[in-house]
């Protein structure tokens, strides 16, 4: 027969010496988080991601995504860089891109996902098969709210989960299995009357405490809108070229913040500060090449050139600048051309309001 209290303890221990940072148990029941998720799509706040109305409350139902679920073991894994305080010298630099700093190293699903897998080995070892499968941020779960009941943290105003030792800067995946694990106790609140992320936010994507319109959201925005991005929301984009860490940047919460111990999360090619003229220059293929098994690649080249068109248009006017825009002016995408006209519009405006020497 499994003690599975004495189970519990030991998949902590193993997810420890994987390279999680916490390990937390939860129920299956999240009826008052699925109402939250249908009104946001009712609201239309989830903009060009059909994957979320098409998979609706399926979402809130882990055991119908995986039948026979009655646990959901959720692990946290930091990856924040040492030097996150630098994040800000290279926002404040309006001729380098910013790139949210999850997604300097490589990509977390297939490490994370790796972890999840040998950590559902070692239970097998231990007590025999069981029905599972894990997931990271690639299925159809409610990550958040299974986090948050499993004790790791909770839902912040920004709708990110905050853990009081560890702040935000960390990923997470799931275990759906059907072994009746004794449950964690859910994570209590601690943002108070702090509204620092919703004052902070460029775009104003945070609409209300604990609501998101993704939208207006900057990650969105640059990574998984096809197509155009808003005119009057690209000069509240600034410099960010690949996501953005503002919201977090600000919560008090995560001076408390770890520097990830992961190599693989270290930054590639320097992508933590590299200036937008040469980033724009790539060709697909360096583009293909230098973000291979990063998280960048999912905006894809035309997107990484529209963003980079847009970081450039905000960015303070120089021959250098006007110039590397000129250099896609003409680019076979009818997008990009969109954006570096934009870009150039903004520069010569610029230069019609300077005085005369």
């Amino acid at each position: 027969m499994i003690d599975h209290v004495a189970l519990v303890e030991d998949i902590r221990r193993w997810g420890t010496e994987l390279g999680f940072q916490q390990i937390g148990v939860a129920g299956i029941e999240l009826g008052e988080d699925e109402a939250r998720l249908q009104q946001w799509l009712q609201a239309g706040r989830h903009g060009q991601m059909d994957y979320m109305q098409r998979h609706g409350a399926l979402r809130a139902r882990p055991a119908e995504l995986q039948p026979g679920t009655l646990r959901v073991i959720s692990a946290r894994m930091d990856y924040a860089p040492p030097d996150i305080a630098t994040a800000w010298d290279v926002l404040e630099d309006g001729t380098r891109g910013y790139v949210s700093r999850y997604a300097l190293g490589r990509d977390y699903h297939k490490l994370i996902r790796g972890r999840l897998q040998k950590l559902a080995d070692r239970i097998a070892a231990q007590i025999g098969p069981f029905g599972y499968r894990a997931f990271t941020d690639s299925a159809p779960v409610l990550e958040k709210p299974l986090a948050r009941n499993a004790g790791l943290g909770w839902v912040g105003k920004h709708t990110l989960l905050i853990h009081r030792q560890a702040g935000s800067y960390f990923f997470l995946g799931e275990i759906l299995t059907d072994l009746p694990l004794p449950v964690d106790a859910p994570a209590s609140a601690h943002c108070g009357s702090c509204t620092r992320c919703i004052e902070a936010c460029p775009t104003g994507a945070i609409v209300a405490p604990y609501q998101l319109d993704a939208r207006r959201c900057i990650s969105y925005l640059t990574i998984e809108l096809r197509g155009a991005i808003p005119p009057e929301l690209r000069p509240l984009i600034g410099n960010r070229i690949f996501g953005c860490d503002d919201c977090q940047l600000v919560c008090p919460w995560n001076k408390f913040a770890r520097p990830t111990g992961e190599a693989d999360f270290s930054e590639r090619h320097g992508l933590g500060r590299s200036a937008l003229v040469e980033l724009f220059a790539w060709s697909e293929q360096q583009f293909l090449q230098r973000t291979e098994g990063m998280a960048i690649r999912r905006a894809g080249y035309e997107g990484w050139l529209r963003n980079i068109a847009v970081a450039l248009g905000n960015a303070p006017t120089s021959p250098a600048i006007v110039a590397a825009l000129r250099t896609r002016a003409d680019d076979p995408s009818a997008v990009v051309r969109e954006h570096v006209a934009w870009a150039l519009a903004r520069h010569a405006r610029d230069d019609d309001q300077e005085p005369a020497r």
